[in-house]
């Protein structure tokens, strides 16, 4: 592991154990960024220390110590630190020392980040900075706002977790589920925003992947038997195998059906295989882990026509019945139109266009052109595409559908 990878793995440990020590995470979070920084600095000319954890905590911590003492605004912060601390706990351990209590907080600082005050956005922002280890910068750029919004953003989401006055560590029990759900939640956004962007000129965000399927990593490294953690990670990691042929030289969108399976990630989509297969084999069985499958089956067959389109079937009316959604059922349309035929499909769409959840969307009016096109109905699949193109806000999506209007108006030749 390089210098860079350490830094950002160790990273969101360092800041869970000033936090827990110091009582203040947005503190924590800015003495950790500047210590990370010295590491950058010091590291590749004097060679990794042998305790890179240990090193950090110490620099960060007298980075805290000074600040406390410096100013004269935040002594009052410092006397509840005091108060709240052991005697033994009030001076940072030498560089080389271990941790006393030994843990890795990923986990919680993970939790915190999802609290249950903050909006998704602001969920995933404060996500991106503090367990992922994005600048400020990075994310904006990510999300296409100015570095400004996006620092705002940030900032609003910490005031609100100070303010909530719930001190660094685990939730309680009855507080656990619905915490992991929404940190698992947050991972799966950012990893779909990563995998095909909502917005902008480009399909993939390769960056916002690896983050997420990093922080899945953490996350199942530290709750192995959670089997929808095992789930998630699964479907990250067999879906990102299939990038490298999702998109062509010029960045142009490549559908499944198309891509060039010699270029799928093979070692990714044996451990992702691997993963949700352990997973289903002990249950109980959940949303991510039935995604995961149905990607695996897609990843398991050598060429489109030796997709396993009923199991794919099956697999979506489970899903569909587990966890209702549109876009389920959206694309449990498309495999019954892959099963029994387009108008089988087509059937199924009307359903959900009657339903109004996806009535402007365009995925809808591209799931419609694609059956359409089976059926052989050429000039209503024309204005199905156009009218999704019209619709999206992804360029290369947009782009994509458009050529595939202006093909099949072309005359034959």
């Amino acid at each position: 592991m390089n210098a860079d990878d350490l830094l950002r793995e160790l990273a969101p440990q360092v800041v869970g154990v000033l936090t827990r020590r110091f009582g203040d995470f947005d503190a924590a979070e800015d003495a950790v960024q500047e210590a990370l920084l010295a590491a950058a600095t010091q590291w590749p000319n004097e060679g990794v220390p042998r305790n890179p954890r240990g090193w950090l905590i110490q620099v960060a911590s007298r980075r805290m110590t000074e600040q406390v003492r410096s100013e004269q605004a935040r002594r009052r912060r410092e006397d509840l630190a005091a108060r709240r601390m052991s005697a033994d706990r009030q001076s940072a351990p030498a560089a080389d020392a271990q941790d006393p209590a030994g843990r890795d907080d990923t986990l919680v600082l993970l939790l915190m980040c999802c609290h249950p005050a903050l909006s998704p956005a602001a969920a995933i922002a404060l996500t991106l900075r503090s367990v992922g280890g994005l600048t400020t910068a990075e994310i904006a750029r990510a999300f296409l706002v100015p570095e400004t919004t996006m620092a705002q953003r940030i900032s609003r989401a910490k005031q609100r977790i100070k303010a909530s006055g719930i001190p660094f560590g685990m939730p309680d029990r009855e507080d656990w589920a619905p915490r992991l759900d929404a940190a698992l939640h947050v991972l799966y956004l950012i990893f779909t925003e990563g995998s095909t962007t909502s917005s902008g000129p480009d399909l993939l965000r390769p960056e916002l992947s690896r983050e997420a399927i990093r922080l899945a990593r953490a996350v199942h490294q530290i709750l192995p038997d959670d089997n929808e953690v095992t789930g998630l990670l699964a479907l990250m990691l067999l879906t990102d195998a299939r990038s490298p042929a999702r998109t062509g030289p010029g960045g142009e969108l490549i559908q499944l059906a198309e891509q060039d399976r010699s270029l799928w990630d093979e070692k990714a989509i044996a451990q992702g295989v691997a993963l949700v297969t352990e997973a289903l084999a002990t249950g109980p069985v959940g949303p991510y882990q039935i995604q995961a499958a149905v990607a695996a089956v897609h990843d398991e067959a050598a060429t489109v026509e030796e997709t396993d389109w009923p199991q794919i079937l099956a697999l979506y009316g489970v899903l569909e019945h587990m966890s209702p959604n549109p876009l389920v059922s959206l694309n449990r349309a498309v495999a019954a139109a892959m099963v029994h035929g387009p108008a089988a499909g087509l059937d199924m769409l009307r359903v959900l266009e009657s339903d109004g959840r996806l009535a402007e969307h365009h995925h809808l009016y591209a799931a419609r052109a694609h059956l359409l096109e089976m059926a052989g109905d050429l000039q209503a699949a024309i204005e199905s595409y156009r009218a999704a193109a019209n619709r999206t806000t992804s360029l290369p999506e947009r782009h994509y559908l458009t050529i595939r209007a202006a093909q099949l108006a072309a005359p034959p030749t």
